[in-house]
Formats: structure tokens, sequence, C-alpha cells
């Protein structure tokens, strides 16, 4: 129920007409592995941005500059990728399609030399990462998975989607645009509270769509300056710079400082035993410049950490 006194909300507004569908062929040298190259762009199941299609097609919607779009990629000959968009921002996504996939990550310096990782890299040839140029739709997600469950994350960002989202130009109208910054600066409280999103990071979302346009700027700067640019929002910290950068501006050396898991992955694959954030980083320290990849590499190995213990109960902040 809305609080008393407070105002309705306007209705959501429909997606433009998609327009033309934009086509392109793009040919990348190297046999694309979309699935394990876009998958850390899916903010759990249902996500309402992306989907991978029954026939392995990835579809995302996103706000761009030029506006809403929504991206269909489809691997056609090995090293060839389909793809078509549509909606007001869909000459924009076509043209950035090459750095989805990573045409600007430069794994010919990497060298894997623990056994654990050049078994993986030799079977993952096609593996990239990512650039999507789009900065605030990096951030907001990694603001909702600060000190939450993954569960409770993808929940919230799935009812942020639905519920202050626009559907997605094109064929699939279920796809949902993330919305921009000022309809995140005009959610109320109650309904950040409704997603499950408690004050703290209700602040850190404000703040960075106060300065959206800025941090749009990343793009253009170094790896450095752009995480620089990235902590000086209040609320954005070590690791939601480096979850933003590394899918934003495919930075293939940030590292998640901070994580809950990837300490004791890395420590497990490569070390066989658990490490806090500086025994990890002193580890990584041999792959400068592929750091992220290397944890990439070590997810993809499937090598955990052994599960015992009691499990981790995730505090439920609509019920406070």
């Amino acid at each position: 129920r809305r609080p008393l006194g407070a105002a309705a909300r306007e209705p959501v507004e429909e997606a433009p007409p998609a327009g033309p569908a934009v086509e392109t062929v793009w040919r990348a040298g190297w046999a694309v592995d979309v699935r394990r190259t876009l998958s850390a762009l899916v903010r759990g199941p249902g996500d309402p941005a992306h989907r991978f299609g029954p026939d392995g097609t990835f579809w995302r919607a996103a706000l761009t500059p030029e506006g809403p779009a929504t991206l269909a990629l489809r691997v056609g000959a090995p090293g060839e990728v389909h793809a078509t968009a549509w909606g007001p921002g869909a000459s924009w996504t076509i043209a950035s399609v090459p750095d989805l996939l990573g045409v600007r990550d430069d794994p010919s310096t990497f060298e894997p030399r623990h056994p654990l990782l050049r078994d993986v890299h030799r079977r993952y040839p096609g593996l990239r990462v990512p650039r999507t140029g789009l900065v605030l739709d990096a951030l907001v997600p990694a603001i909702l998975e600060q000190r939450v469950t993954g569960t409770q994350a993808h929940q919230a960002w799935r009812f942020l989607l639905r519920r202050y989202g626009t559907p997605a130009p094109g064929p699939m109208r279920d796809l949902r645009v993330p919305p921009p910054p000022r309809t995140l600066l005009d959610v109320p409280t109650w309904d950040w509270h409704r997603a499950g999103v408690d004050l703290k990071r209700q602040r850190a979302l404000r703040a960075a769509a106060t300065v959206a346009a800025r941090l749009e700027e990343c793009c253009g700067m170094s790896a450095a300056e752009a995480l620089a640019r990235l902590r000086v929002v209040p609320g954005v910290g070590v690791w939601t710079a480096a979850e933003t950068a590394q899918r934003a501006l495919g930075d293939a050396d940030a590292v998640s400082v901070g994580d809950f898991h990837i300490p004791d992955l890395v420590g497990w694959a490569l070390v066989g035993g658990p490490l806090d954030d500086d025994g990890m980083l002193e580890v990584l320290a041999e792959w400068p410049g592929h750091r992220h990849r290397v944890v990439l590499l070590v997810g993809l190995s499937r090598v955990g950490k052994p599960k015992r213990g009691p499990r981790f109960s995730p505090i439920d902040y609509r019920s406070m």
C-alpha cells in the first residue's frame, strides 16, 4: 500500500516505437564465446534486461546515450557474430558490439603458468572481458549487490526494472530497459524497502544517479583514473568500483577486493587453501594486467572451497 498522503506514482512510460532494425555481421578473427564472455552481465535468473534464448541468442536491453535499445547476438560461422538492434539507441548499440564482445581485451600477453589456469584457458579460447561502455548500467546492480546474498540482490534488480524500467523496443517485449538517473532519484524510500534495499545502498544509488553524467566520462579515462572517479561517489568502494569497471570498461585487471567468496576460490584453486584479500592480491600479482581474467578462469574451473560450517543467514531488509 502507498503511505498515507503520498502521491500516486505516474504510470511507467511506454518504450518509443522500435523503428526498423539495424543489423550487422561482425567478424572477430577468433571463435567468439558469447555465452561465457557476456554471462557476467546477467544478474541472476529472470534478469529482466538479459536473456539467453533456447537457440543460444543473447538478448540485452539497455539505455544508451541515444536512447533505449534491444540487442540480439547470434553466433554464425566460427568467429562470426550476427547482431540485430532495435530502438532509438540501435545504431549506438550496433557500433558497440565489438567492444561488448571483447575486441579491446588483449589476452595475448597473458601467460597461464599455473596448470589449472593453463587448462581452463586452453578450453575456453573465446573468452574475453566485455566492455559495455555504460557505467550506470553496471554500477546500479553492483550497488544492489553490496553485502547481501546474490538472491537478495537479484530480487531487488528484478523489482527495480519491472516497476521502474520500460518495455524494451523490438520483438522481446518482456525485456525491460533499466531506468534513467532521473527515475532512480524519484524512487521513494518505501519502494526501495519493498525491494529489500537498505538505507545505505539507497543513498549510494541516489549519489550515483546524481552524478551519472560525470560517471559516464569514465569510459574515456585510464583504468586508474576511472576507478578513482567511481570511488568519489559516496557508498562506492573498492569492490563496487571494480565490479563496475570489469563490465562497463572491460578492465581485465580490476580485482573485486572485499568479496565474500573470491579470495577463498582463488586460494583453493591456485594454492590449495583459503586466502584473505591480501593473500589473494599477493597470488594474483603474478599476472599484472590480467588479475580479473585469472578470477574468471578460476570461476570456470569449478574448483571451490570445501563446504563446511553453518550457512550464512541473510538479513531480510523488507521485514525491518
